[in-house]
């Protein structure tokens, strides 16, 4: 159908399982993410990880690990690591996708700025798939849900069956 774009690959967990969809079928998983952590993974948050953090230049990266995860699961030629933030990637992006998968920070204001800068680049059929969904404030954020909500009340796309927290939606056709 066409290349893919993850946005927030973090160590490559979910870039495995869209990867290994993507070389299967012969097509190429673009991945955007800065690798320095989100928030809540700095020194002294709740999610610090001391493995990630590089004490030469005092910053958390992720990217050695996810080029290791990468390399170990034979994706090499599968995956295209751009290392910036989602929005700078998509400046001068011009490549129609099949799939957008927005997983990066879950701050409202990131959340829309990645929904904004990378959903008008979703072929039609394509999918815009949402990790993190949660209806209920109690089962977690609310920022990836509402920029969810917010796509679909565009008119754009057409809701698909979640799965566990995906929020998943398909681009409609130009014709329709």
């Amino acid at each position: 159908m066409g290349p893919c774009m993850e946005i927030g690959s973090y160590c490559g967990k979910s870039t495995l399982c869209i990867g290994a969809a993507c070389k299967e079928i012969g097509s190429i998983l673009f991945t955007v993410d800065h690798h320095g952590g989100s928030e809540e993974q700095q020194p002294g948050e709740e999610y610090f990880d001391p493995d990630l953090f590089n004490f030469q230049t005092f910053q958390v990266d992720t990217f050695t690990i996810f080029r290791e995860t990468l390399r170990q699961a034979d994706l090499l030629d599968t995956v295209v690591p751009l290392v910036c933030q989602s929005h700078v990637a998509a400046r001068c992006w011009e490549t129609q996708l099949a799939l957008v998968f927005i997983d990066g920070g879950h701050a409202v204001k990131t959340v829309h700025l990645d929904y904004d800068s990378w959903a008008h680049h979703i072929m039609p059929g394509g999918y815009l798939v949402f990790h993190d969904i949660f209806p209920n404030p109690e089962d977690g954020g609310q920022a990836p849900f509402e920029v969810y909500r917010s796509a679909l009340s565009s008119g754009r796309f057409n809701e698909e069956p979640m799965v566990k927290t995906l929020g998943i939606l398909r681009r409609k056709d130009e014709l329709q």
